[in-house]
């Protein structure tokens, strides 16, 4: 039998030894390695992976950037044979659309806090599947420098951007392409209408300098002066002007606060590290990480924003954020492939197109508020009706049967339904180009009666 005195040596050099299994604050051992599938930029991922990695020594963080769209395919096709642990993103349509998939697992995290909604959405999935750590709003981030060189207003409202004063300065990502972008887009369209909706965003998009393949592009082109304006998700115009950069920020009263979210990915082989990881997020701890100047995000914990940096809002504080939009998140799900496939059919891939018709418009317009015409302004107006029109009806992007089409279009194994989609788009071509030649020459040949007159 063991001393006393070499018992607690024994003892002692035990708990050493399993020390790096263990979880601080968790009271159980976690997996010495946790997989993080992420849109997020390296300026967020690398502070919470460091305080993590430093609060759970012997756990190593990986981190799988890729975008949203991207993050979801990723998880589809290797379901099979699941290496992700987490799944870290802003957009919580996404979520939808995994959960829908029984792509992710329930978990029910260790906070405190943390109120039920964020404005009028709710923070975490009522079934337990993702939850929120931060939230975010969607506007406007110009620089002030380029426009006191530009001679060009502030905007203010969506609708601002459709001015000819902003022609060739403003920069968007595309939502096929970022998460982000995906949910301004659908900010917009519920706020507006679908049919108003697209027809604004469209005559944004003829103020387009650039379609950005990422959605850091737009801020990183707005901090270099390559265009004056972006519409970005609000961190990063926060992050910006941290760093030094001479940017403003502006939500539009057409705009909706919503969470970013963090789910356990079904079958994850770190289960307890996942789970370790989102407790990490909620801690007083990891929510004031959100204040870091390179991130610069709004948590979800509004008793640590006692520490936020000035200029950063508090969400919780009531009228600090308008947020005039109910953002129905069910709806954005349901036609998520649609909305991204008619994005980059109607703007993306004929962003030149629709530049040359914004340009036949404005100068139309400009020529007939010097020269008034009945008949040429006819024509400008029946312009800008051909514009705005979309080749699919609302009730059509979210119809299942149609919905599913470009579902299963983005799997590589489904070659049917690849060619459905293929032909579709080529559909909505014929008609997006139609109409925009002929937008064009209505303008052009209202210009020409202007100058007559």
């Amino acid at each position: 039998m063991k001393s006393p005195a070499r018992l607690r040596q024994f003892m002692t050099i035990l708990v050493v030894l399993l020390a790096p299994l263990g979880s601080a604050g968790t009271g159980h051992a976690i997996e010495n390695k946790l997989v993080i599938v992420t849109s997020f930029p390296k300026d967020l991922t690398t502070p919470f992976k460091a305080a993590f990695e430093s609060t759970h020594p012997g756990t190593t963080v990986e981190v799988l950037n890729k975008n949203t769209s991207a993050g979801v395919v990723y998880l589809r096709e290797t379901a099979g044979n699941n290496t992700s642990d987490l799944f870290w993103v802003s957009a919580p349509d996404a979520f939808d659309v995994l959960k829908d998939g029984g792509l992710l697992q329930k978990f029910q995290p260790d906070a405190s806090g943390i109120p039920d909604r964020i404005g009028e959405f709710p923070i975490n999935d009522p079934d337990g599947y993702f939850h929120g750590f931060a939230a975010s709003g969607y506007g406007i981030m110009y620089n002030t420098r380029y426009l006191r060189a530009m001679k060009l207003p502030a905007p203010r409202e969506w609708h601002d951007l459709t001015q000819p004063v902003y022609y060739g300065h403003v920069g968007m990502s595309s939502p096929s392409r970022s998460g982000t972008t995906h949910l301004t887009v659908e900010v917009i369209l519920q706020g507006e209408g679908w049919d108003e909706g697209w027809g604004l965003i469209k005559e944004m998009a003829g103020n387009f300098k650039t379609i950005t393949e990422r959605s850091f592009g737009v801020p990183d082109g707005v901090n270099s002066g390559e265009f004056g304006i972006g519409i970005v998700i609000d961190y990063f115009a926060y992050t910006s002007k941290a760093s030094g950069f001479p940017v403003e920020f502006v939500y539009p009263q057409e705009t909706a606060l919503v969470p970013a979210n963090v789910g356990v990915v079904k079958n994850a082989p770190h289960p307890e590290a996942a789970g370790a990881f989102i407790d990490f997020l909620l801690s007083d701890q990891g929510q004031e990480i959100l204040f870091d100047p390179s991130i610069q995000r709004l948590p979800v914990k509004p008793a640590v924003y006692v520490k936020a940096p000035p200029g950063l809002p508090d969400p919780f504080e009531e009228g600090a954020i308008a947020a005039k939009v109910r953002f129905d998140a069910g709806l954005s799900k349901a036609r998520y492939p649609v909305i991204n496939a008619l994005f980059d059919q109607m703007i993306t891939f004929r962003a030149s197109d629709l530049r040359r018709v914004a340009e036949s418009i404005h100068d139309a317009e400009q020529a007939l508020a010097v020269r008034p015409d009945a008949e040429a302004q006819a024509l400008v107006t029946e312009a800008r009706s051909l514009l705005a029109a979309t080749p699919v009806s609302e009730a059509e992007a979210g119809d299942p049967d149609y919905v599913a089409i470009f579902e299963a279009g983005r799997r590589k194994s489904s070659g049917n339904a690849q060619q459905r989609q293929a032909e579709i788009e080529r559909q909505w071509d014929r008609f997006v180009r139609g109409n925009y030649e002929e937008a064009r020459k209505l303008a052009d040949k209202a210009l020409s009666m202007a100058r007559k007159n």
